[in-house]
Parts: structure tokens; sequence; C-alpha cells
């Protein structure tokens, strides 16, 4: 049963040219991109973005890693979607995130951790929609 998720590369993965990269790997395990664009995040889309860890220790560095700064935003479709890309894409702490995943080979730190991904149908439900409207998702 096919499945979407959303993923978001952010900006450290930007700057260091890694977005070839990393949806070439999406693309050849066999997920079909439905949706991509580059954004340049505004404070009140990422304090959207990250609303579900306000008040966490962590909270105004995850606000402060992506305000003003590129992302790729991405809606990938293919089987168990979201079980399937949050192993490619590994731990959040890239120090232990296996290799062979996103972040166990390109991951430097936590905070700017290369790349986010849904990790549920209810987080994917509310973060797709903050970067697509429905006309830019191909069906």
């Amino acid at each position: 049963m096919s499945e979407r998720t959303f993923i978001m590369i952010k900006p450290i993965a930007v700057s260091r040219g890694l977005v070839g990269e990393i949806i070439s790997r999406f693309e050849r395990k066999g997920f079909k991109i439905a949706a991509l664009k580059l954004v340049k995040v505004r404070r009140e889309l990422a304090e959207k973005l990250y609303e579900v860890h306000k008040g966490k220790p962590f909270y105004s560095l995850l606000i402060e890693s992506i305000t003003g700064r590129e992302v790729v935003a991405a809606i990938l479709e293919g089987r168990s979607a979201i079980e399937v890309v949050r192993l490619m894409i590994g731990a959040t702490d890239p120090v232990k995130a296996e290799p062979g995943t996103i972040r166990g080979d390109y991951g430097l730190d936590i905070t700017e951790n290369i790349i986010h991904a849904s990790d549920s149908p209810y987080s994917y439900e509310y973060e797709h929609k903050i970067f697509f409207s429905p006309g830019e998702i191909v069906d």
C-alpha cells in the first residue's frame, strides 16, 4: 500500500551540496517524488513546524537553525514511506546514527542534523501542509 511522508533537507545539507545525493537515495529506493521545492524559511514557518517542541530546552536552537536559511521540502510516496524513510535517515543524533544512513553518513551535529522526516501519519498531515498547498502535490 502506498503512503506519503514529508521530508525537509536542512540548511546545512543544502549549503554542503548534498541535496542531489539525498534525493537520489530515496529515488533509488523506489520512492516517487510527489512534491519538491526550495524554501527560504521565515521565523513563523519555523515556529509552526517545530511547535511540538515549544518549551523544550532545544526549541530555540531548532528555530534558529533554519530561520532565514534555505531548505528543500519534499513529499515522498511509496510502500511504508514513513517507516522506511525514518530507517533510511537514521538516528537524530548523527553520532548514534548507523553508517549507511543519511545522518550516519553526512551528519555532524544533532541540531543541524541534515534532514527531518515525519514520524507518523499525523505528523505528515500537519507538516506537509506547512510547506505545500494541495495544487503543488502531484497525484
